[in-house]
């Protein structure tokens, strides 16, 4: 994995934990030689993300919708700052750039970002290690509803460790180098879905 994308909150939570978690996942790529693409502000944990990574040495590449540079969010210290006209274009881009996907704490449009990458791997649309940094268990609901739909039966056997959880980034890093992808539904035939 040379670089991963980075999904996390714009906001700045009043438990510094979560800033502190963003601080760690960005120089822990950093001093691992992975380089860190993410949502390309300034502001928040994606703030605190990049700028951990570029105080550690990384390399930074910001990728953001025109309509936030325009709102004056975009970081603009990065290695390489990519604007795009929109979200879907940003999250292609991501899915372009990165090896993987780590998601850390944030809020919609952190899920947004996870559920697409999830989405897209079930699919075929790439074949990446999708991670989730549980910190301090802000995503139980979030794996337990996981668990739920397979149990139910909306997520087929095959894709249920698409989703890799840790609480640690040593243990989550470790287990999506040792990523290996299932069959996507795009190579099933139709009594298999």
């Amino acid at each position: 994995m040379k670089r991963l994308a980075v999904y996390c909150g714009s906001a700045t939570p009043t438990d510094p934990v979560y800033l502190e978690t963003a601080r760690a996942v960005g120089r822990g790529l950093a001093e691992r030689g992975i380089g860190l693409v993410y949502g390309g502000g300034r502001l928040g944990l994606m703030g605190a993300v990049a700028d951990a990574a570029l105080a550690a040495g990384g390399e930074v590449i910001g990728v953001i919708p025109q309509a936030l540079v325009d709102a004056e969010v975009a970081h603009r210290g990065l290695t390489e700052l990519h604007v795009v006209p929109g979200m879907h274009e940003r999250k292609k881009a991501f899915t372009d750039i990165a090896d993987g996907f780590v998601t850390i704490p944030g809020g919609t449009g952190t899920m947004d970002e996870l559920w697409e990458a999830l989405s897209w791997a079930q699919l075929g649309y790439h074949s990446d290690p999708v991670g989730l940094l549980n910190t301090m268990g802000y995503y139980d609901d979030l794996v337990a509803f996981w668990a739920k739909m397979a149990t139910v039966g909306f997520l087929r056997p095959q894709h249920r460790d698409l989703l890799i959880v840790s609480e640690t980034l040593d243990e989550l890093l470790y287990r999506m180098a040792a990523h290996v992808p299932t069959q996507p539904i795009v190579r099933m035939k139709a009594e298999d879905l």
